[in-house]
């Protein structure tokens, strides 16, 4: 064979090994407006598609506002639970899809001390401050840039922000690829403080707005929970999940046990606790989810040493949704991967203070796919 034909069938070849092989997509990001908030600050969407999944963040709290990812037939489907528009957002007070801080979950009375001080959080919870305050990191507007694969927020929370101390910049990105979406959080501060930083997604994998999470199948990976006392703040113990409706170590449907007779899920409405994960630190599989009528199954990863399973409890509909859907009781769960609820008021607890010079850092990434159990 001459040297140009042999050359031409290379060509040839090739070409026809990259037609038949799989294309794997590179992450389309796009932007878009998505209103102003009453003060004037523009607020932007982005979409993020990797050909398998598609998310939509918008810079107003870092929302989630849509997940969209397959059945076991391919067809694509919102999965987390939200508004249509801004100002729906502004108004809601389920904390829909946003980024929790500076200190999610519930602080007791407000208060906690450091360094010898007393600061006090505003109460928006009864007598306790609930995910940060009333104006939270999810009621901010974020910076937002693209980098590979997503994009990028910033905010900076000055010294004194909702009471905490020291001025905080903090930094999340969002990142779709290979049918995940990824969520780094890092920060710093110039003044002992305390951060604990999660996502507020509500989960219903068989489409936002269609019925409760009852039938949703789930095994979380935890063989201890911090138990509540009445006012849903952790007693300071660590007790063993095996023998209670507590233990997910194998997988149960949502529904089997949550009216069980228990002092816990009493207090809780259903499920909303604090589920100690065996591998903090490590980028390590937390919780699994299947739902049966479509296939769906979502799996978390995180570096967090706590898990809060919550069934949408305080869900009191009917609540307006998105596309005309709407939310009533339990109609989506959360699996919120954080710090421990009160951390700062127990000293027993995975510590969530940040001092001048350190880095916080943590990962959590939520997988998607579909199939048959």
């Amino acid at each position: 064979m001459h040297s140009n034909q042999a050359g031409r069938c290379f060509t040839l070849c090739l070409a026809v090994l990259l037609l038949g092989a799989p294309m794997f997509a590179k992450t389309r990001v796009a932007k878009q407006p998505f209103g102003q908030t009453p003060d004037g600050a523009a607020v932007e969407l982005y979409q993020l598609s990797d050909g398998k999944i598609e998310a939509r963040i918008i810079t107003y709290g870092g929302i989630i506002v849509s997940l969209r990812t397959p059945d076991r037939n391919g067809r694509l489907g919102d999965i987390v639970l939200g508004c249509d528009t801004l100002e729906q957002y502004i108004a809601q007070t389920a904390h829909f899809g946003g980024i929790i801080g500076r200190y999610a979950n519930r602080i007791a009375h407000g208060t906690f001390h450091l360094d010898d001080h007393t600061y006090s959080i505003p109460k928006n919870d009864g007598d306790n401050a609930l995910h940060g305050g009333p104006r939270g990191f999810d009621k901010v507007v974020w910076q937002a840039k693209e980098i590979p694969d997503g994009i990028e927020l910033t905010y900076v929370s000055k010294d004194g922000d909702q009471g905490f101390p020291g001025t905080l910049n903090t930094t999340v990105r969002y990142t779709v690829n290979g049918g995940a979406l990824r969520i780094e959080y890092s920060a710093t501060t110039d003044k002992d403080t305390v951060l604990n930083l999660t996502n507020h997604s509500y989960f219903n994998l068989k489409g936002q707005g269609k019925g409760d999470i009852l039938g949703h199948v789930v095994k979380i990976d935890a063989s201890l929970v911090t138990p509540l006392n009445a006012d849903l703040i952790p007693t300071g113990e660590v007790k063993p999940v095996e023998g209670t409706p507590f233990d997910f170590r194998t997988a149960h449907a949502v529904g089997e046990r949550i009216n069980a007779d228990d002092p816990q899920l009493r207090l809780g409405k259903g499920y909303d606790i604090n589920f100690v994960l065996p591998h903090p630190g490590e980028l390590a599989e937390a919780a699994e989810v299947y739902e049966p009528s479509t296939g769906r199954i979502l799996r978390v990863r995180t570096t967090e040493p706590g898990l809060q399973f919550y069934s949408g409890n305080h869900l009191e509909g009917p609540i307006p949704g998105k596309a005309g859907r709407v939310y009533n009781f339990r109609s989506g769960l959360c699996l919120e991967a954080e710090h421990f609820p009160d951390s700062p008021n127990h000293p027993n607890f995975p510590s969530t203070e940040l001092k001048p010079g350190q880095v916080f850092h943590s990962v959590t990434v939520y997988e998607f796919s579909a199939g048959t159990r």
